[in-house]
């Protein structure tokens, strides 16, 4: 115990003040920076005893985002950042787009020596706006505001993926937020997807009334038939026991008497 106290104070007195305390916060990394040279340890969240002529560079590792768009900010100024694109037919078409990434842990030192610390301007930027005008020559205005904007986006989904695990960045999610179209190119494009949407609607209705016409047909067929077996099978008898099953049925706490044409013996019912 007292060889433990005695190493202990030595530390304290002779290289305790040779180091100084960092502290990683939760959701960072620390990459340590000595005399220029980069070291490949990674410091986690916590507390950390370093050499005092050690800088340590901080990144974030939680999910950040970036976008690029036009539209007034929270401050109410002007952003231009959105990207104009050039699609399949010669349009130019203007993209709002939202990135989702993080920087892998493991990865910090080879982002610091190979990229620096604004890798948001130096990879994160360029690299999105490169492979946007790569993906969109493939599709044509229309396609790209109505029926493959989903395809679009998994496209340049898979090849910013790429591009950003190539440099120690992980993407999470793309949102193409917006496509902004020449306003005649989107009149027409809306003109057409009413017509088709009302050509469907169309459909739909020749459909059902198809489908009552054909109801309607079969009921009269039928009662066509049942007409044909009862004239078939009509006489006296059978009109006379219809005739009662009639009169039973309407009638409600009432004696009825029924004769025939002939005057033979009355019936009597009594509905009680």
């Amino acid at each position: 115990m007292k060889t433990y106290l005695i190493a202990t104070l030595i530390f304290i007195v002779f290289f305790l003040p040779s180091l100084s305390v960092t502290i990683i916060d939760a959701g960072e990394v620390g990459v340590k920076k000595l005399f220029g040279k980069v070291d490949n340890e990674v410091l986690p969240s916590g507390f950390h005893f370093v050499n005092p002529f050690t800088k340590v560079i901080r990144f974030d590792i939680k999910t950040q985002n970036y976008t690029m768009t036009v539209e007034k900010s929270v401050d109410n100024e002007e952003q231009s950042d959105a990207i104009p694109v050039l699609s399949a037919d010669g349009l130019e078409v203007i993209l709002d787009l939202t990135v989702l990434y993080r920087l892998n842990p493991g990865k910090a030192p080879e982002i610091l020596e190979t990229i620096g610390e604004d890798y948001t301007n130096v990879i994160i930027r360029p690299v999105c706006r490169t492979r946007l005008r790569d993906a969109a020559v493939r599709y044509d205005a229309g396609s790209l505001y109505a029926s493959k904007r989903e395809e679009f986006q998994g496209f340049i989904f898979n090849s910013i993926e790429t591009d950003f695990k190539a440099r120690g960045i992980e993407l999470e999610s793309i949102l193409v937020r917006n496509i902004t179209l020449p306003k005649s190119v989107r009149e027409t494009i809306e003109s057409k997807i009413n017509a088709e949407q009302e050509a469907q609607k169309m459909i739909f209705v020749l459909q059902k009334e198809r489908q009552m016409a054909e109801q309607k047909r079969i009921e009269a067929q039928g009662i066509a038939d049942y007409q044909a077996i009862v004239s078939k099978t009509l006489n006296n008898n059978l009109l006379q026991f219809e005739k009662i099953k009639a009169l039973q049925l309407a009638a409600t706490n009432a004696k009825l008497i029924i004769t025939d044409m002939n005057k033979n013996t009355p019936l009597i019912f009594d509905s009680k």
